[in-house]
């Protein structure tokens, strides 16, 4: 059989040629070199390749390119079926050259594995591209009216990959819905049939590590640049590590050059990722990025009311505010209050009312509601001697400097303001300027004691006049 004058077996073998030249060297020489032309029947082209694993990978991962180059030579009747296919054994050494029959023998041999592989060791088991939480989606994410844009955000781009918005990168405090928002794009891509990689950084870089050790950086290179959404959370946790970032600068470019989807999670704006290489830095920032805060306290309500619905727990109004005024700081804090009151109350078998709910929290710490942004301002201005003005003002000594990242802090840490609220009363600074002086102290306490010492007898002096 023919078509336009080109017999099956020559089709395959132009479009083998063509392949070789398309596909990179690493992916041509890992899947594809050395695949054989077996037979055509109605126009399905049989191809032998050396093993199964290069078998599923060509079905499943490679086959709409592979079938394209052929379509083109052939026509769109092409079809693909990759088996494994066996050479027939050698002849015996009667029937060959001496010196072939030593380097056919020779070639034949298995070759040594590596020493570490030599050794006896736990093998981890492969696991799942994305391993998504079923709780983690759109429906779940009850924004407030700081976080917004940004669930907006996230939205456009699970219903529009790689046409708004790529790359993505929402950065914030720990536990305000960095990952429920990345496993929410991942689960509304994966519905529309899309093939999805959600991440976290530190198993992208022990995925190199195991790719470089065991040679097989082609099958790495192939799993994360075949994808059509990578989701990355914690990208922070990449700097520093030299060839983490390049292997993601790559991965980056090729997935952008292919138009695919790039969303990222951090706990900071990219300008602040001091050890994160610039040309990576300018590649986060160059697309959209958003923050998240920590949710209002009507958001907080809704969130308390919406686990008790699901749970099936009677939560009355009272005992979800009061919750909510505990948990200030995020969504993590706050489910914790609302696992320990339930998981008590239903232990005890008490009634679950404000007067047990009261009970309960007793031992958790006091409300912050009366520590003012006014307050902090006066109090780390006496404690630094300056004045109040001098301290929203805009001269920039390393005096003043200090005393306002300071007082940024403790604004944050002992007030219900956001980011925003509290760039406001310093002056109109931007929020990002407020979050940058809070990583900034929060990095200094843990090795400067005279530091700790100071915040400790701001913050006692400002919740003892809070009572």
């Amino acid at each position: 059989m023919e078509v336009c004058g080109v017999r099956p077996e020559e089709a395959w073998h132009i479009a083998y040629n063509q392949l070789e030249i398309q596909l990179d060297r690493a992916s041509f020489d890992t899947w594809l070199r050395g695949a054989v032309f077996l037979g055509c029947e109605n126009d399905t082209f049989r191809i032998g390749v050396a093993n199964a694993y290069a078998r599923d990978m060509l079905q499943h991962r490679l086959s709409r390119l592979v079938r394209r180059v052929l379509c083109d030579i052939w026509g769109p009747s092409a079809e693909l079926q990759f088996e494994v296919h066996k050479p027939q054994a050698a002849p015996a050494r009667d029937d060959l050259p001496l010196l072939q029959w030593l380097a056919q023998q020779e070639a034949a041999a298995p070759t040594p594995a590596p020493l570490h592989r030599q050794v006896a060791r736990p093998q981890r088991p492969d696991l799942p591209e994305s391993e998504l939480n079923p709780r983690y989606t759109f429906d779940r994410f009850i924004s407030s009216a700081s976080s917004r844009l940004t669930y907006e955000a996230a939205l456009a781009v699970a219903e529009h990959p790689a046409t708004v918005y790529n790359p993505l990168l929402i950065y914030g405090g720990v536990g305000l819905g960095k990952t429920h928002l990345l496993q929410a794009i991942a689960h509304a891509c994966q519905r529309r049939g899309l093939r999805v990689i959600y991440i976290p950084s530190e198993a992208f870089t022990n995925d190199l590590v195991d790719a470089i050790r065991g040679r097989t950086t082609a099958m790495f290179r192939e799993k994360y640049r075949s994808v059509d959404v990578l989701l990355v959370d914690d990208i922070q946790f990449i700097a520093g590590k030299e060839s983490t970032q390049e292997e993601f600068f790559h991965t980056f470019n090729a997935l952008l050059t292919f138009n695919k989807q790039v969303a990222l999670a951090s706990d900071r704006h990219p300008s602040q990722l001091e050890t994160l290489e610039d040309r990576l830095r300018s590649r986060f920032a160059g697309g959209l990025v958003m923050d998240l805060q920590p949710p209002e306290f009507e958001t907080r309500v809704a969130i308390l009311e919406m686990w008790a619905r699901e749970r099936s727990i009677s939560l009355p109004r009272p005992v979800c505010q009061m919750i909510a005024e505990r948990a200030r700081a995020n969504v993590r804090e706050l489910e914790g209050i609302f696992n320990q009151v339930v998981a008590t109350s239903q232990l005890t078998r008490r009634a679950l009312n404000l007067e047990t709910a009261q009970t309960l929290l007793e031992g958790y710490r006091r409300p912050r509601q009366h520590v003012t942004l006014a307050r902090v301002l006066d109090v780390t201005a006496r404690y630094h001697g300056v004045s109040v003005d001098e301290l929203i003002g805009p001269r920039r000594t390393q005096k003043l400097t200090q005393a306002r990242q300071i007082a940024m802090y403790l604004a944050r840490e002992l007030t219900p303001a956001s980011l925003p609220q509290i760039g406001e009363a310093f002056g109109g600074r931007a929020h990002s300027t407020v979050l940058h002086s809070c990583n900034k102290v929060a990095d200094e306490l843990a090795s400067d004691p005279t530091l700790r010492q100071g915040i400790a007898m701001m913050q006692q002096e400002l919740l003892n006049g809070a009572d």
